[in-house]
């Protein structure tokens, strides 16, 4: 059943219909095959994008939907109900925006943002290295100025939309100076020396590509350049607040779709002559597994509308982004035992729900990570 939402407008609210419709009609249909075909779904996102899902917190003068993120995450968390893998190329496209709108200048923002908001081109953002995942100002990628270019050389790991993005923003190393030494770059797709590893073969999202970017003597213009030299690492991690914003709603989405499905079958499965749902043991279970949804919504919306209220929210981001998604973790691995057997075979979505849950412990910074965040926050 839909998530009940108390939004903030009627707009906001029409805006959670239309995306109702949209992943019922374009996505609910197609996710298991594409599932398990491992197919990369380019053609939902641009039917996304058309409809203007793609960019709904940016402004409407650079072609956004100029929506709060309060609002934004909620349809995020519709998308990801739908698909774990989508929802999470959604976040990562607006993640990888995020660099041009904060750091661009005004030109490179009109000659750009444009055209990736408007869902005609897809982005991928490229931070983490084999040996720099949690620690990225250990990041070994250089982008050495050659007159008017930098010329870019190094591997990207862990690259969602990797070889499938329109274009990649890149934090590359531009002086030995540690995590002062690296700078922000928006390179196109196609550019000549960018090419994609064998995608890895992952748990789950199977659908999602996830894949190391190889940088040849990639050239790139000076004017590519996001922020001043040096800028980068602060421009990646103010976006990786935005981001694990994305991260916890694409959770909870996930996690009220596993909910939703345990419910559903355990009003249908009887046992000793009643509907499991009337067993106190297992309906106990659902009851938790429903606190832990609702909870967990409740804590990404408010690092939000902190967001949107222009106060400091990087503290209430990791809170957001670890208690929404340890939630997703238990509440999918409830699902599975809801189901019993039957939720340990593909014949029923819940396994692949557990599958999907458990990388999000894991990107936009492991979970452990954002304890060292918030620990931190609360020592300053």
């Amino acid at each position: 059943m839909p998530a009940e939402r108390l939004m903030p407008s009627e707009e906001s609210q029409d805006l959670i219909e239309l995306t109702r419709d949209i992943v019922g009609k374009e996505l609910r249909p197609v996710i298991a095959d594409l599932d398990a075909r491992a197919e990369f779904p380019r053609d939902v996102f641009r039917t996304l994008g058309r409809a203007g899902l793609m960019s709904l917190p940016y402004p409407e003068e650079v072609g956004g939907g100029g929506q709060t993120y309060e609002v934004y995450l909620q349809a995020l968390e519709e998308i990801a109900s739908a698909s774990a893998s989508v929802g999470v190329g959604v976040s990562v496209h607006a993640l990888s925006c995020f660099g041009l709108f904060t750091a661009g200048t005004e030109e490179q923002k009109l000659q750009w943002l444009p055209g990736m908001l408007s869902g005609e081109q897809l982005g991928a953002y490229c931070l983490s290295e084999a040996h720099a995942g949690s620690d990225p100002a250990a990041m070994r990628t250089k982008a050495v100025r050659e007159g008017d270019e930098y010329v870019i050389n190094g591997a990207k790991a862990w690259t969602t939309h990797g070889g499938k993005a329109d274009f990649y923003k890149v934090m590359a190393r531009t002086s030995d100076d540690g995590g002062r030494g690296i700078s922000c770059f928006l390179v196109p797709a196609g550019t000549p020396g960018l090419t994609a590893d064998t995608p890895e073969d992952k748990m789950g999202l199977m659908s999602s590509t996830t894949a190391t970017m190889l940088f040849d003597d990639v050239r790139v213009p000076v004017e590519r350049r996001l922020g001043d030299e040096g800028q980068g690492l602060s421009i990646a991690l103010a976006g990786l607040d935005a981001g694990r914003l994305g991260i916890a709603a694409v959770a909870t989405g996930l996690a009220q779709e596993a909910l939703d499905v345990a419910i559903a079958y355990a009003k249908e499965r009887e046992t000793f002559g009643r509907a499991i749902i009337d067993h106190q043991g297992l309906a106990f279970v659902l009851a938790d597994m429903a606190a832990a949804v609702e909870s967990a919504r409740a804590t990404y919306l408010a690092a939000a509308r902190r967001k949107d209220a222009g106060l400091a929210y990087s503290r209430q981001a990791s809170i957001a982004k670890m208690v929404c998604t340890d939630n997703a973790m238990k509440v999918t691995t409830d699902a599975v035992q809801v189901l019993g057997g039957a939720g340990y075979t593909k014949d029923f979505p819940a396994e692949r729900f557990m599958r999907e849950a458990k990388v999000m412990q894991i990107f936009e910074g492991t979970n452990q990570i954002q304890r060292l965040v918030i620990s931190r926050n609360l020592a300053r």
